[in-house]
């Protein structure tokens, strides 16, 4: 029939996460060229699709989006818990470099395997020596992301990390950038204010304005390090870097612990995105989060890397509600100081502020078609009173059941679809017999 809505998939008897964070059910998703087509009456629906998935026990939700992750450290899982500060000096940095390419391919495949089993479907990396590699992974996997070189010209840092030159760094940057293609684009990085010059901190931030590219660069991530930007530049870093007139460019701020008033209202003004890590930061400090979405800083998830405990952003859903409530609602008595809404809207819409792509983060007509399915079945999220409230208290990464990017499958009912992932599993085994300096890394 010539009136019949054509569509690429069919997600039919559909409960769905809607934007407003209430569920809606009784519907067919039609998905087309990589967006939702539209969002129909389930017994009024007349459809004629490539492939259908019907919704069951599912509820769809956007996609999680990774605000802040590391996957040149996919390989140090379970190295850093009770670790003394400061670890990315003591440990990452120098075990990063020692990272060749057969290492750094094998971390990217590991990354891309938790992220689609957890129901990530973007990412914004911090940055790596081999960041073409990631693309070559992450862009076979069918992930969406924001990839980097980050850069340092610090003495500290190892040689093989280590820019010659700032006109080098920028190049290197620029080179990346026109690598990256399709749903990859480049972000432009530092480590952070405190490890590089000054020199180069400036280059990096003009490069990215001059070349219309997202900067990023760790931020008050210990007290330390504030103390000694002051201490070096004579305030506090987002009002330096508004004075210098560096931040021009979109920046995705990373961690955020310690902020002052006056930063966090340069932050508003200058639309900063930041992207907290629970789990990672709840030995550092707590971020003045309430007050930052009250001023309308865009704010969102991450995990800071595998090393840091997994890639499962349902956790850090959970954990922030806790650090939240022990933290800023106790003195006041406040136990919905982090409510279960703004933690979705965090790990979704948040996190899709932090990767800058216009229409992600919400399931409505016209959206990105990144969606996962949550299998609501399972007997710790069944029955339940409030969907929305045991997704927060209850869910994990392990109950998503299928993940969509862009309209595409990568994972159908547990199954990777784009990654062979016991190939991986397998080579993985391997690298460790012929580089055992990796798990036994001091």
């Amino acid at each position: 029939m010539s009136d019949r809505l054509h569509c690429d998939l069919l997600l039919t008897n559909a409960k769905y996460l809607s934007p407003d964070m209430t569920v809606v059910s009784g519907k067919a998703i039609a998905v087309k060229d990589g967006r939702i087509l539209d969002i129909l009456d389930q017994d009024k629906c007349a459809c004629q699709a490539g492939a259908v998935l019907d919704g069951g026990d599912l509820l769809w939700m956007p996609g999680l989006v990774d605000g802040h992750l590391h996957t040149s450290q996919q390989l140090l899982r379970g190295r850093l818990l009770d670790e003394k500060p400061v670890i990315w000096k003591r440990v990452n940095v120098p075990f990063e470099s020692r990272l060749d390419e057969e290492s750094s391919r094998l971390s990217a495949e590991l990354a891309a395997m938790e992220m689609i089993s957890c129901g990530t479907t973007g990412f914004v990396d911090a940055g790596g020596k081999y960041p073409e590699i990631y693309a070559q992974v992450y862009q076979a996997a069918g992930l969406r992301g924001r990839l980097s070189v980050m850069t340092n010209d610090n003495p500290f840092c190892p040689e093989s990390l280590r820019a010659p030159s700032v006109p080098a760094a920028v190049e290197r940057l620029r080179a990346m950038k026109g690598a990256l293609t399709g749903l990859l684009k480049p972000i432009y990085s530092v480590t952070t204010p405190t490890a590089v010059s000054e020199e180069l901190l400036r280059a990096v931030f003009q490069a990215a304005a001059e070349d219309g590219v997202p900067v990023e660069t760790h931020m008050n991530e210990y007290a330390s390090e504030v103390a000694d930007f002051i201490e070096r530049y004579g305030e506090r870093t987002f009002i330096w870097l508004e004075r210098e007139g560096l931040l021009s460019a979109p920046m995705t701020a990373p961690h955020c612990i310690f902020l002052s008033q006056e930063e966090i209202a340069v932050m508003a003004r200058r639309q900063v995105r930041v992207a907290h890590c629970p789990f990672s930061n709840c030995g550092k400090g707590v971020p003045p989060t309430p007050q930052l979405l009250a001023a309308g800083v865009p704010v969102g998830l991450g995990t800071d890397g595998s090393a840091h405990g997994g890639l499962d952003l349902f956790r850090e859903m959970r954990l922030f509600r806790g650090v939240m409530n022990v933290t800023r609602g106790v003195g006041t008595a406040d136990s919905s100081v982090m409510p279960a809404e703004t933690l979705l809207k965090m790990a979704t819409r948040g996190g899709a502020a932090a990767l800058m792509e216009p229409g992600l983060g919400v399931i409505e007509k016209g959206a990105v078609a990144d969606l996962i399915a949550v299998d609501t079945a399972a007997p710790h999220l069944w029955p339940t009173q409030n969907l929305v409230h045991t997704l927060v208290e209850s869910a994990s990464g392990a109950d998503v059941r299928h993940s969509i990017v862009n309209g595409k499958l990568l994972m159908r009912n547990r199954e990777l679809l784009t990654i062979d992932a016991d190939r991986v599993r397998r080579e993985a085994a391997g690298l460790f017999e012929r580089q055992p300096w990796i798990q036994n890394w001091k």
